[in-house]
């Protein structure tokens, strides 16, 4: 099932991606604000369905539909149009419209439109595909980790977090269980309590952790995907490279103490430094809802070959500032002409994560840093 979504309004194309991607999981959606790029990729990969909206920076919804129709009269395209009038909707009709929303809409309504038009059962019967095709076309798709917290969200709070109070973020996450139930435990947990009384609401945990911390913590459990992966093997996997983060996060923030410089920006960009292998996990979960069957070898190959591509194509997608960006690809590589003290800093805690920490590498960076490898142990 391949999706092909024509939207440049940010939050409306995000909310079409997540109904979609709820219908047919598994499927492939590729989500893109102009009507040049949404055509020359119809071209390449073609469509089992088409969303599109009416007004495009580069044209119209109707443009679109009909340079489609020139050659494919088959495939159900659906505009999204906040024009209820008449005319409007007639003009739909003429060029092939298979289905007219007007905005607002109700999701449901959607839903029952996309299942009208398209056959689920029969997407789910078709053969397998190979994984190498489904992770080549999935980097050109919105990138979205299965779970309820949105990390680019919790990213773009940070970037304000000065101007953010506890009632306001207890606002936002009203209703998020998981993250409530985690921003309590760890608020109630012996280095926090200060009153000796237990913290019972989500703004008193907010408040009693901090900002900054509370939003940390809301970064960890949404990269936190092992849960959403059916494959036993994929989520052993998940667990593993989330443990390695926040160890590498950990271990940053001893560094960071020893120098005294400040840990936040770091301790982020460690909690991020796997996004790519996530990513990675959850497209070969989506293969494996659709009946390809991976091996190990596939697994440690799709790893390795894929996991810096999407990587690079999550920081984009998130529109991760830069200097956060250099710091996630220091973990992983540090510049030969570096002298940024946090880059030392992500790439000494990345050794010491992974055991090395008394390997050449790591001892000559701690050198850099004026520390030795004794000096930032956990006391």
């Amino acid at each position: 099932m391949r999706t092909l979504i024509l939207e440049h309004d940010v939050m409306m194309a995000d909310l079409l991606e997540t109904v979609v991607s709820g219908l047919y999981p598994g499927g492939i959606v590729f989500v893109t604000g102009a009507m040049e790029s949404a055509l020359a990729y119809w071209r390449e990969n073609g469509a089992d369905l088409i969303i599109t909206g009416w007004s495009l920076p580069d044209g119209s919804g109707l443009a679109c539909a009909r340079a489609v129709r020139e050659n494919d009269k088959q495939t159900p395209v659906v505009l999204i149009s906040s024009r209820s009038d008449r005319k409007s909707v007639r003009q739909a009709a003429h060029h092939g419209i298979n289905s007219y929303i007007v905005k607002p809409f109700d999701v449901s309504l959607l839903h029952e439109r996309l299942k009208s038009l398209v056959d689920q059962e029969a997407f789910e019967q078709q053969s397998p595909i190979d994984l190498e095709q489904r992770l080549r076309s999935s980097v050109d798709t919105v990138i979205q980790l299965p779970c309820e917290i949105n990390t680019a969200d919790v990213i773009k709070l940070m970037e304000r977090r000065q101007d953010l109070y506890p009632s306001q973020l207890a606002e936002r996450w009203n209703g998020e269980m998981a993250l409530t139930s985690r921003l309590l435990d760890v608020a109630n947990t012996a280095s926090f309590k200060k009153t000796g009384e237990p913290v019972r609401n989500l703004r008193d945990a907010i408040a009693t952790l901090g900002i900054d911390m509370a939003l940390r913590q809301a970064v960890a459990l949404s990269l936190n995907i092992s849960g959403h992966l059916r494959d036993p093997r994929l989520a052993e996997r998940a667990e593993a490279f989330i443990e390695l983060a926040e160890k590498t996060a950990r271990e940053a923030e001893l560094v960071a103490a020893r120098l005294e410089i400040n840990a936040a920006e770091i301790h982020v960009a460690a909690l991020l430094s796997r996004i790519g292998e996530l990513a990675v996990l959850k497209v070969m979960q989506e293969a494996i809802d659709q009946n390809c069957s991976i091996s190990e070898e596939h697994i440690e190959g799709g790893l390795g070959t894929w996991a810096p591509t999407f990587g690079n194509r999550l920081k984009v997608q998130w529109h991760l500032p830069i200097p956060l960006r250099e710091l996630i690809g220091a973990v992983h590589i540090l510049p030969r002409a570096a002298t940024r003290e946090s880059l030392i800093v992500m790439r000494t805690a990345a050794l010491k994560a992974a055991g090395e920490g008394k390997s050449e590498e790591c001892l000559r960076l701690l050198s850099r840093l004026g520390l030795d490898e004794y000096s930032c142990e956990q006391r």
